[in-house]
């Protein structure tokens, strides 16, 4: 027989370090087996013209490779995607890549907390190539 497949979607807030730390926020939705499990998210972080902080749009399909479901499932992350970065009238608008991990643990019931760290390694001639991210969401495991 094969294994139950899970479905769980995440919405999230954190923070991008690059040009500073700054906010942004997001949605992912995945479905996996035991150990693997895929997914897609999307984030979006706003621009600041007097930091010159460029606006961050992605859009990421992942692979997970986790632990067995327990009060504590941790998880690597790897992925890739589309990306648009805009300052000002400045645009890019290419592929990236990203890699990370995390953790999700149970609070009642379906509802569990997600930690999540990645790093995104972005293409073309944007102003930030690599940026680091860090998000805490709440996650409905079906």
């Amino acid at each position: 027989m094969p294994a139950p497949a899970f479905a769980d979607a995440t919405l999230f807030l954190g923070f991008l370090n690059k040009p500073d730390a700054h906010m942004t926020r997001g949605f992912s939705a995945g479905i996996g087996l035991l150990v693997v499990a895929f997914e897609f998210e999307y984030a979006n972080s706003a621009e600041d013209a007097l930091k010159a902080r460029p606006s961050l749009t992605t859009g990421m399909g992942n692979i997970l490779v986790q632990t067995p479901f327990s009060r504590l499932q941790f998880y690597a992350t790897a992925g890739a995607g589309a990306y648009r970065e805009r300052l000002g009238d400045a645009q890019e608008t290419n592929v990236g890549t990203n890699i990370g991990g995390g953790v999700k643990f149970g609070l009642l019931g379906p509802v569990r907390a997600r930690l999540d760290y990645r790093i995104f390694n972005l293409r073309g001639e944007p102003l930030h190539p690599t940026v680091q991210r860090f998000y805490a969401g709440l996650n409905l495991k079906f």
